[in-house]
C-alpha cells in the first residue's frame, strides 16, 4: 500500500510548499501529491486554489501573479518540486486548469528523456477528465489517475476509456464490493483524503493500493 503525502505533509507543513514536500520525504512517502496552476507568465505553480487569499498574505488570482513574484510568497514551481523530489519518491500532479496540461507533459517529459527519470515516477491526476482524455492521447506512457468525489461506476467507465492507471477516489464513496469491482477491472485505487485512525482503519480493510493523507506517518 503506498503512503502519499497530501500537498507534501499538509498535517505539520504549508501546504503545497517545498517544506511541506521535505517534509513528506523525511516521513518515508512512497509519493507525494500535489496541485498545479499556471502563473501569468506560464510557469507551471504548486498551489491547490485558484486564488492567493487562503494560503498567501495576498489576495487574488494566481493567474495575476508572475512566477517570481508568486515563488517570493512561498509557492513552488514544479520544477522546483521534481528537483526537491529528486527520485526519491513518485510524483502525483493533479492539473486543476486545462491550460496547464501541455506546459506538464513537456516538463515529464524533459525529466524523462534529460535527467534519467521514468515515466512510472509521475502520475498526472485531475478532476477535469478532459485534461486525462488529452494526456491518454498525447503520451500513454503517463500513468492517469481518475479523481472523483461523485460515482465510482462514471469513474471506472472513463478509466477504461482511456486506459488509466488508477481510480483516486474520495475515501467514502469506497465499499467492499467497489473496491472488488475496481480492482477486477485492473486498476489501482489511491483514495483521498484520510486523516483519522478510525478512517483510516476502515479504508486499509478495503485493501486499497494506496492513501493519500495530510499525515502519511499514519498510514
Amino acid at each position: 500500500m503506498l503512503k502519499i503525502g497530501h500537498r507534501g505533509a499538509k498535517g505539520y507543513k504549508p501546504e503545497n510548499t517545498l517544506a511541506s514536500f521535505a517534509k513528506a520525504i523525511e516521513l518515508n512517502v512512497d509519493a507525494i501529491e500535489l496541485d498545479v496552476h499556471l502563473s501569468s507568465d506560464g510557469e507551471i505553480m504548486v498551489i491547490h486554489d485558484e486564488t492567493l487569499n487562503r494560503t498567501t498574505t495576498k489576495t487574488g488570482f494566481v493567474s495575476d501573479y508572475s512566477a517570481s513574484e508568486l515563488k517570493s510568497l512561498g509557492i513552488p514551481t514544479l520544477e522546483e518540486v521534481i528537483i526537491l523530489v529528486d527520485k526519491r519518491c513518485i510524483i502525483n500532479i493533479e492539473i486543476k486548469e486545462a491550460t496547464a496540461t501541455p506546459k506538464v507533459l513537456r516538463l515529464i517529459e524533459k525529466y524523462v528523456n534529460k535527467k534519467n527519470w521514468n515515466y512510472q515516477q509521475f502520475q498526472i491526476s485531475s478532476f477535469i477528465w478532459e485534461t486525462l482524455e488529452e494526456v491518454s492521447k498525447l503520451n500513454s506512457k503517463i500513468s492517469l489517475g481518475v479523481l472523483t468525489e461523485a460515482s465510482i461506476e462514471k469513474a471506472l467507465a472513463f478509466a477504461i476509456q482511456i486506459k488509466a492507471h488508477s481510480i483516486n477516489p474520495y475515501f467514502k464513496l469506497l465499499n467492499s464490493e467497489n473496491v472488488i469491482l475496481i480492482h477486477s477491472n485492473g486498476f489501482k485505487i489511491y483514495t483521498w483524503t484520510v486523516n483519522t485512525p478510525e478512517d483510516l482503519i476502515f479504508v486499509k480493510s478495503l485493501k486499497v493500493d494506496g492513501i493519500i493523507s495530510d499525515f502519511p506517518d499514519r498510514i
